[in-house]
């Protein structure tokens, strides 16, 4: 697994809460649970929100920023790649009094379960994936998820 961060401002002020939130480990205990294989491979971006508009309107066609957008991999012995907003996680995270790591966390294993399949565009697919992130999560405030449209 290959975690990046991009160099920025934005995230240069958020190096704490990026170490606190333990992706590597919570990712790598999230595949373990899922049934991932341990050599599979899951590249994670760490950027801001102008990263996050520039990729979002290149492959989903919305000049929007966003959290997290997940590229599921076609080839075996990937998983595929995440982007997240550590920008953004702070701001969303700050609204419930935290420091960003928390949902940086949700953020990552949101996008994982997005690269293995999981999707909530219909109630009951929303009910399954927040099911599974607060399983993956447990001890962590997990918002029910609101289905796609």
């Amino acid at each position: 697994m290959s975690i990046r961060s991009a160099d920025s401002v934005a995230l240069a002020t958020h190096r704490g809460a990026i170490r606190r939130a333990r992706l590597g480990a919570l990712l790598r205990a999230s595949g373990d649970a899922l049934g991932v294989p341990a050599r599979a491979s899951l590249a994670v971006r760490l950027t801001d929100d102008e990263e996050l508009r520039s990729l979002n309107a290149r492959f989903l066609g919305t000049d929007a920023p966003t959290d997290v957008l997940a590229f599921p991999a076609a080839e075996a012995g990937r998983v595929g790649d995440l982007a997240i907003s550590v920008e953004r996680a702070v701001d969303q995270d700050r609204e419930s009094g935290g420091d960003g790591a928390a949902e940086l966390r949700l953020l990552a294993v949101h996008g994982l379960l997005h690269c293995l399949g999981h999707d909530h565009a219909e109630a009951s697919d929303a009910a399954s994936m927040t099911e599974a992130t607060r399983a993956l999560l447990a001890g962590q405030p997990v918002p029910d998820l609101v289905p796609a449209r």
